[in-house]
């Protein structure tokens, strides 16, 4: 039963990791009300798990490698509800939920088991599907940074706007918050995309898709991706150091994107 419990915690963590960006990013409390309840039923689920296989086990600390794994996850979630409880913030959720599924996503399907996503090949394809469409969103907001650059040029200069920009707006609010919109649509694609290729590469590759680089620096990246919509969104970031951003985190995706293109955990074979 320790197995199904731990596997049940693992969904939630999923489901809590997708539903923390909106109630993080995106300002909307409702998603609040989902991530938080559905991450104290993860965290009591894991914990039956963990005791369950501890006394199984017959020691009261972890040893085997999954135990650790399984304990060092629950421990970040624990510091993540006592932030939540102190200052009513889900940003460090942002951060923590994913990892804890990764963690937990081991022990929970080793190599051998029972699969965990049925029918691969769908799965691969919205794995597929959901990282391209957030490459586009990043790709989107760098070419509205490159315009806003650009406009805010021709406006010092006093030369004409931009003519395809509607005069509704102001041309630099317009392109400044298609630039933040589309990255606030391209990271729930990015985790997504990531977690579902987590749970269909430990299927096929076990725990060992974990020590891939090339792997990491996919983590790198949305963390990298995280970090960017973070400074846009606290500090107001403009112009030309927004371009200097977009353009690293875009040179980031190329990499791990080339990167992948010799990696053996990208050669998914289908039913």
């Amino acid at each position: 039963m320790s197995l199904l419990w731990l596997r049940v915690a693992v969904l939630l963590y999923g489901i809590a990791a997708l539903a923390v960006l909106p109630a993080a990013l995106y300002d909307r409390p409702r998603w609040r009300h989902i991530a938080i309840p559905t991450t104290v039923a993860a965290v009591l689920f894991h914990f039956v798990s963990l005791a369950e296989t501890l006394n199984a086990a017959h020691h009261l600390l972890p040893v085997e490698s999954h135990e650790t794994l399984s304990l060092l996850a629950i421990l970040l979630v624990a510091v993540f509800l006592a932030v939540y409880a102190r200052y009513r913030t889900v940003a460090l959720g942002i951060f923590v939920l994913p990892i804890a599924f990764l963690l937990t996503l081991v022990p929970a399907f080793r190599r051998g088991q029972e699969t965990i996503l049925p029918n691969n090949s769908g799965w691969i394809f919205l794995h597929i599907a959901l990282l391209l469409a957030a490459y586009a969103a990043l790709f989107l907001s760098l070419v509205a940074s490159l315009l806003y650059l650009i406009q805010e040029r021709r406006i010092k200069s006093k030369q004409p706007a931009l003519r395809f920009l509607p005069m509704r707006e102001t041309p630099l609010e317009l392109l400044d918050q298609i630039a933040l919109k589309t990255l606030l649509f391209g990271l729930p694609c990015m985790t997504a995309g990531l977690l579902i290729g987590s749970a269909l590469a430990e299927q096929i590759y076990g725990p060992a898709f974990f020590a891939d680089p090339k792997i990491l620096l996919a983590f790198a990246m949305w963390f990298a991706y995280c970090t960017m919509i973070f400074i846009r969104r606290h500090s107001g970031l403009r112009g030309r150091r927004a371009v200097y951003l977009s353009s690293f985190v875009f040179l980031v995706v190329l990499t791990v994107w080339a990167a992948n293109q010799f990696s053996s955990v990208h050669r998914f074979t289908t039913p």
